[in-house]
């Protein structure tokens, strides 16, 4: 452990205040690497036209009409405007919840908080769910299955596809060139 580690208690008390400042915002928001979600209550006998909902790029604006807004501020990062959307849906307890998804467009990123002038959590202490490999984009899962098949090659001893990739192509230069003496050749 470095000097510069926190404590258990440190750690504890960390948490403890960024769980406090997370509680008292008139919010509750969510994020998956990919998007993000924010809401909050309001009276049940409102409708959407009651609202003020704004999304934009690197702002979002969001609570009733002629109230001061319940979020109200820049986004720490950009997001697609047409890919985020808002709704209005009626609560058990007679109230309504306003829903807003964020369609981040750096989908590797986590938000450190929903609107800049926010508290920040620790998005190091983030842990994220497990994904699937027909969740990622083709290139990216096209490296994560070579790094598996790699992996597993590596434990039973065997070749790694650069490896096996490398003596092909000096088999296939041996091949064409059958006048050279590779027998002494170490190749690594």
């Amino acid at each position: 452990m470095s000097d510069n580690d926190p404590t258990p208690e440190q750690e504890a008390a960390a948490r403890a205040k960024e769980a406090e400042e997370q509680a008292a915002l008139p919010y509750k928001w969510n994020q998956t690497i990919g998007e993000l979600d924010i809401n909050f209550s309001v009276p049940g006998n409102l409708k959407s036209r009651d609202l003020v909902i704004e999304i934009k790029k690197q702002k979002l604006k969001a609570g009733i009409k002629g109230q001061d807004p319940i979020i109200d501020g820049d986004l720490p990062h950009p997001v697609h405007t047409e890919e985020s959307t808002w709704t209005l849906t009626a609560a058990p307890d007679g109230t309504k919840t306003v829903e807003i998804h964020l369609d981040k467009i750096n989908k590797m990123e986590w938000w450190a908080h929903v609107v800049t002038s926010a508290p920040k959590i620790d998005v190091t202490k983030i842990q994220p769910e497990n994904s699937k490999l027909s969740d990622l984009d083709g290139e990216t899962r096209g490296m994560v299955e070579k790094m598996m098949y790699d992996q597993r090659q590596k434990e039973m001893g065997l070749p790694t596809s650069d490896d096996q990739k490398k003596a092909d192509i000096l088999k296939k230069f041996q091949e064409q060139h059958p006048e050279l003496d590779f027998s002494n050749a170490k190749v690594n």
